[in-house]
């Protein structure tokens, strides 16, 4: 808690606390609209959903040498940062699903991690040897060679 270190900054704090705080309005609306997306839209793809509870802790509050706004902030903080985290699990299963491809080598571009498996841009034999799509003949001549 860096905070604790810069007691000095306690009205720059007091301050910024608003703009911190209306964030949980769109987050809350964003979770539920994600939810709904995620619970519909990953079985219809047969994407495999993903397991909430293992990126939302909320579990600080319980620490009882924290003061009651710490434990408030703590929640707060567990909840928009654990579903950001969970909004970007579900984000990229979506890219791999419609978009698997490698964007534009740029030195600015931070590529997320998932990326790392796609085709780069501008490969087209790579894109088409990943997804070219397998007739029933091939799958079953597939078969008989293993």
């Amino acid at each position: 808690m860096e905070v604790k270190r810069h007691k000095d900054r306690w009205i720059r704090h007091y301050i910024s606390a608003p703009f911190i705080w209306i964030n949980i309005i769109p987050i809350i609306i964003a979770d539920a609209f994600l939810e709904m997306y995620h619970q519909i839209c990953f079985p219809l793809y047969e994407i495999p959903l993903v397991d909430r509870n293992k990126y939302i802790k909320i579990d600080r509050h319980k620490l009882k040498y924290l003061s009651p706004g710490e434990k408030i902030n703590c929640m707060y903080c567990g909840y928009v940062n654990g579903w950001l985290q969970y909004a970007t699990k579900i984000a990229g299963d979506t890219e791999k699903y419609w978009c698997g491809i490698k964007h534009q080598q740029n030195s600015n571009f931070i590529a997320p991690a998932h990326h790392k498996n796609f085709p780069d841009y501008g490969d087209e034999q790579a894109f088409v040897t990943m997804y070219e799509e397998k007739t029933v003949d091939d799958k079953e001549s597939s078969k008989t060679i293993s």
